[in-house]
């Protein structure tokens, strides 16, 4: 079952890049940036995280919090954060637990191979943790800009 439109943040606490294990629901209150990515130090995830970080400081201006999910564990995406100079969380999803509730956990092709990876997508939750805006097969190129103009248009 996949989170909807105007559903609460899913209550599931997952490992952080630092170590902690951080939850969605400990940042209610300001909007969530929720966006999941394949894999660290690939070309696209690269350009994704570091759209994100150029565009930091007009999230943090409209209230918002960025937090990124990959299945790569705490040390990869610690080295990614700091290679990239990342201001924001990255939380690992080994466990694909937070992926399956989002549906974004989908069998993949590649050069004729499959198998079974994270979909690019981005998730916008409202101040009080209810989902309102979802964007499914991101292609990366303008993509942060477009959901920073979306809060932009929330807040007005």
């Amino acid at each position: 079952m996949s989170i909807e439109l105007g559903q609460q943040l899913p209550d599931i606490a997952l490992p952080a890049d630092n170590g902690e294990h951080i939850s969605l629901t400990d940042f209610q209150g300001k909007y969530i940036v929720l966006y999941f990515y394949p894999k660290d130090m690939t070309p696209g995830c690269t350009t994704q995280a570091c759209d994100f970080r150029d565009s930091y400081q007009s999230f943090s201006e409209l209230d918002a919090v960025i937090v990124g999910v990959s299945p790569d564990p705490a040390d990869k995406h610690q080295k990614f954060k700091e290679k990239h100079d990342l201001p924001f969380h990255l939380l690992v999803d080994g466990e694909h637990k937070l992926s399956e509730e989002f549906e974004v956990w989908k069998l993949k092709k590649n050069f004729g191979k499959e198998y079974m990876g994270i979909e690019r997508s981005t998730f916008i939750f409202d101040k009080k943790g209810r989902l309102i805006k979802e964007w499914r097969k991101v292609k990366v190129k303008g993509h942060v800009e477009e959901a920073l103009e979306y809060i932009r248009e929330t807040e007005k």
